[in-house]
């Protein structure tokens, strides 16, 4: 089998695929937590996307991809066989819980919120801890229900899933922020939340967790383009300081991120990569994935 070979593709909802891809050597060292940059072909952009999983013994490392801009669509193109041209990891810090001891973690109760795309980055923590015995809570959150992914895949691992829906068509009706306020409100408490997916999404539910005083990890892997910093598209603010989310990151306290920062710079990529789109007809090198690349 060629390196970097898309060894099985599925079509997860509408315009989410993943993919396990063959790559012995990135599957025996990534961690949770962690990124790739994949290049589909010679002209392709660098385009940095979360470790859903990984299999050391088959040497796959498998990600999840959004069809969203010029670059994402054509990877989701791929089929079963092809080869990206390139791809490059893994990146970034992994999960603090993967440095937590065994018996640290044992004595913690996490809940784990995955907005939309989210549950790619949540699902490898979640099976870290229960290869280790550890039933960690999920909250999936969607629109509606044709967008709730990976909910067998989740319930494999834990039997604490819970399901969320805006549109009411599955699960709780309302939003992640909404279940977790009754989840609470029933009883359960939580050590740790760690909350992945629209920049929006997290927003609320770090300002939840701090009403409800429980300390929260987010994942900043949406403002990414290049993976290494240089490009400044993944700076924000964190606790008053300047923070580069490819090399500092991705994860960091979801109660000291301007989150309004963030937005703002979202928006101001997904403006540009449009105009490239629509006046130049090419694919421009600003967006990072979630925001249009």
């Amino acid at each position: 089998m060629n390196n970097f070979q898309i060894k099985e593709r599925k079509d997860l909802a509408p315009s989410i695929v993943l993919m396990d891809v063959y790559s012995p050597r990135l599957a025996n060292v990534a961690l949770p937590g962690q990124f790739l940059i994949v290049v589909a072909d010679e002209k392709g952009e660098r385009v940095p996307l979360t470790i859903c999983d990984y299999n050391r013994e088959e040497g796959i490392v498998t990600i999840v991809i959004q069809a969203i801009g010029a670059s994402t669509k054509k990877i989701c193109g791929f089929k079963e066989g092809d080869c990206f041209r390139d791809v490059v990891g893994p990146l970034g810090n992994p999960s603090e819980l993967v440095e937590k001891t065994d018996e640290e973690l044992s004595s913690m109760n996490i809940m784990f919120i995955a907005g939309g795309l989210g549950a790619a980055p949540v699902y490898p923590q979640v099976r870290y801890l229960a290869e280790r015995g550890i039933k960690a809570h999920v909250i999936i959150g969607a629109k509606t229900k044709g967008l709730v992914i990976m909910e067998k895949e989740f319930r494999k691992l834990t039997p604490n899933v819970h399901i969320a829906t805006d549109d009411g068509s599955y699960g709780f009706h309302g939003l992640v922020t909404d279940l977790l306020k009754s989840l609470v409100a029933e009883g359960n408490k939580f050590d740790l939340v760690v909350a992945i997916g629209p920049m929006i999404m997290m927003k609320f539910a770090a300002l939840t967790t701090k009403a409800l005083g429980i300390r929260t990890i987010v994942s900043l892997n949406s403002l990414m383009v290049d993976g290494t910093g240089m490009c400044g598209a993944c700076r924000v603010s964190v606790g008053g300081k300047t923070r580069f989310a490819c090399v500092e990151g991705p994860e960091f306290d979801g109660h000291e991120v301007d989150f309004d920062q963030a937005l703002r710079r979202g928006g101001m990529y997904r403006t540009l990569e449009q105009r490239c789109n629509e006046e130049h007809d090419h694919k421009c090198n600003i967006g990072g994935t979630g925001n249009g690349k």
